[in-house]
């Protein structure tokens, strides 16, 4: 769908007043008001494009919309007969110093929403005529949908691997629904699944939006995840990391795992257990337990250990 910037086609910034608006919008109309240009269809289009402009920028709602969800989102959620409703363009013009009938059939083409994108036949881009004998009605638009809402979740870890059930109430202003959604595995932070139909209703008797649901993952003290990966931490004495140890990991979903901590490992080592992690939204592998090694060092020796070590260095450790 091709962006349709009606700042630019108006020559205004995003910010101007609604004043500075209907300035231009007069200053272009006066310009390529078909009584100006007699004939010239380029200059009938340029009209077409500065008064559809006009009809979004000088309504506060229609205006709110395009600036929230730009053009695209715009032109989903609004048709040309929704852009021109209550937008009597033959008043307008007659307040800019047009005649009231001057305009002729171009004037009452805008009348009622009638205005269109796209007619067959041959017709021209106005329902009610411009010659040519086009009798068909404008093609039917589709009703303009909902806004859709964002809801956050919050769940643990072990919901986040084994997929859980939630009952939610979503606030629609003076009311709320509630609603049974499951939760599938591997919905990490930053992930969204869409709950179709359970968005914001349509101003304009048209379909609900759609509601779209993301999950915040609750704090666990013993892990923490990025991606599908999950990060668990273990502390080893020097001589474990000097001469290999064994350690006991228990994994989020309560699984016991003995694990090899081989000679000579480093401090902040990680060890990695492959497909312990989440799994994927879309299905396939997990992601994979990583245990990252904390090799503790005495802050203070007794005599004893203090002996031991100063043989070690005599023996070139």
């Amino acid at each position: 769908m091709a962006e349709t910037d009606y700042y630019k086609i108006l020559g205004v910034k995003k910010a101007a007043t609604n004043a500075e608006i209907k300035k231009a919008y007069r200053k272009l109309a006066l310009k390529y008001h078909p009584d100006k240009t007699k004939g010239n269809k380029a200059a009938e289009a340029k009209f077409k494009q500065i008064s559809e402009a006009y009809a979004v920028l000088s309504d506060k709602e229609k205006r709110k919309q395009y600036d929230t969800y730009g053009s695209a989102g715009f032109q989903q959620r609004y048709s040309k007969e929704d852009i021109f409703k209550n937008f009597d363009i033959g008043d307008i013009l007659k307040e800019f110093g047009f005649g009231g009938g001057g305009m002729g059939q171009f004037s009452r083409s805008f009348s009622g929403g009638g205005f269109t994108s796209s007619m067959g036949g041959g017709c021209n881009s106005f329902i009610h005529g411009m010659g040519g004998g086009c009798q068909g009605r404008a093609r039917q638009q589709q009703p303009v949908k909902g806004s859709d809402l964002e809801y956050e979740v919050p769940i643990t870890l072990e919901e986040m691997i084994n997929g859980t059930k939630k009952t939610l109430t979503v606030s629609h202003g003076n009311n709320n629904d509630t609603i049974n959604v499951k939760i599938p595995k591997g919905m990490i932070p930053g992930k969204k699944i869409r709950v179709a139909g359970k968005g914001g209703s349509s101003p304009y008797g048209g379909p609900r939006g759609d509601l779209f649901i993301k999950s915040r993952l609750i704090a666990n003290p013993n892990f923490e995840i990025k991606g599908n990966d999950i990060y668990t931490y273990k502390e080893i004495k020097l001589t474990e990391a000097l001469l290999g140890t064994k350690v006991k990991v228990v994994t989020p979903n309560g699984k016991k795992i003995s694990l090899n901590i081989p000679p000579g490992t480093k401090h902040k080592a990680k060890m990695r257990l492959v497909n312990q992690g989440i799994p994927h939204l879309n299905g396939g592998k997990k992601g994979d337990l990583f245990v990252v090694i904390s090799v503790t060092i005495p802050k203070k020796l007794n005599e004893k250990q203090k002996k031991l070590i100063e043989k070690l260095s005599e023996n070139g450790l």
